[in-house]
């Protein structure tokens, strides 16, 4: 269906979005691995540091963000690994439609898949950690622009390390600190949100980094499954 030269280029978007959902609602652990990593992850962190309030709020937004980061390295095992070892990798590098588009859309998907469901359920563990509620629409806002970002740099780590059998220490080795500057402007949004601070800044920086992410991931993407298909 992708490879059908006669498409438009957003039906080929939408089609590619639609059988990555409709494969991962197939495969029910591609959807709730990562969202019960977050969520256990998440309430572990009470009982092992205990009731005390003021000590959950001074941690809860980086409990959150690295959960969210490990439940997403969690996930890019998924994104490639089926098409490759069912050759249907080698057809979406061969496609006439652009491969920048296809794998943009295979990110959304993924991220649709991964990601929406924890930025659901943010609010819900910010306040079970005592966040208080200046804290948690600049926690949203931040989620919300820096998941695409986690996941556009994970599926570079991954299309590079498709082909090993045992790529998850490697994938961690290449990506996480890629992953740094994402949590650190994170995490500062909601700390200057409870200083009451302006954070309007550090939202500026993370959506200048998700429009470089959407512009330059794509590219390095193909580049890397290519290496890795060949």
């Amino acid at each position: 269906m992708m490879n059908n030269p006669r498409m438009g280029l957003g039906s080929v978007i939408v089609a590619t979005v639609r059988r990555e959902l409709l494969l991962a609602f197939r495969s029910p652990g591609d959807v709730i691995n990562p969202l019960m990593f977050f969520i256990i992850a998440v309430t572990l962190f009470p009982l092992g540091g205990g009731a005390d309030s003021e000590f959950l709020s001074g941690i809860a937004s980086g409990v959150i963000w690295v959960t969210t980061l490990l439940a997403i390295m969690f996930s890019m095992e998924s994104l490639f690994r089926a098409d490759y070892e069912d050759g249907s990798l080698e057809q979406l590098l061969m496609s006439p439609q652009p491969l920048y588009f296809l794998l943009l859309a295979k990110v959304l998907s993924h991220w649709l898949i991964a990601c929406l469901p924890i930025l659901m359920l943010a609010p819900v563990f910010a306040v079970m950690l005592a966040m208080p509620s200046a804290g948690i629409l600049p926690l949203i806002l931040g989620l919300l622009a820096g998941t695409p970002i986690l996941c556009l740099l994970g599926a570079i780590g991954m299309a590079l390390t498709v082909g090993l059998s045992r790529s998850g220490l490697l994938l961690a080795v290449l990506i996480l600190p890629l992953y740094i500057p994402v949590l650190v402007f994170g995490t500062g949004m909601v700390s200057a949100a409870l200083d009451s601070l302006p954070y309007t800044g550090l939202l500026a920086l993370m959506g200048a980094m998700l429009v470089l992410a959407i512009c330059l991931s794509p590219l390095a993407i193909a580049a890397a499954l290519r290496i890795s298909v060949n």
